[in-house]
């Protein structure tokens, strides 16, 4: 029996632009496992077009499991042997407490801001 309050996640969207040297992934929204494949496709090397420098501005994520986690991870592992990098920008309270607890943070640089993790 369904509710007519049922709780309904923000769907995921992500947009990237382009800087001098990195590509701005945008996120908005819940990353879980039924809702990750916009982040997957924006983190493919292939939509990247040969760049090997990411920003992740994750102002509007709300949420993250261990599935938004996973691809973190994996863009983090496939830029990094090609001389690149992955930044976190602006990562909400919540989200960054579960990257904290996990040890995301000690491996991928989260930094408060958008601007901030294009300068570092």
């Amino acid at each position: 029996m369904e509710t007519e309050n049922a709780y309904q996640p923000e769907p995921l969207t992500g947009t990237s632009t382009t800087t001098d040297d990195a590509t701005v992934v945008a996120v908005t929204g819940e990353i879980d496992h039924n809702s990750a494949e916009p982040l997957i496709q924006a983190l493919d090397p292939g939509s990247l077009g040969g760049r090997t420098r990411v920003v992740i501005d994750m102002r509007q994520v709300t949420f993250m499991d261990s599935s938004g986690i996973n691809v973190l991870l994996t863009a983090h592992r496939d830029l990094t042997p090609v001389d690149g990098w992955l930044r976190l920008a602006g990562v909400q309270a919540s989200v960054l407490r579960t990257l904290q607890i996990v040890g995301v943070d000690m491996v991928i640089p989260c930094y408060p801001s958008l601007p901030e993790a294009l300068a570092a």
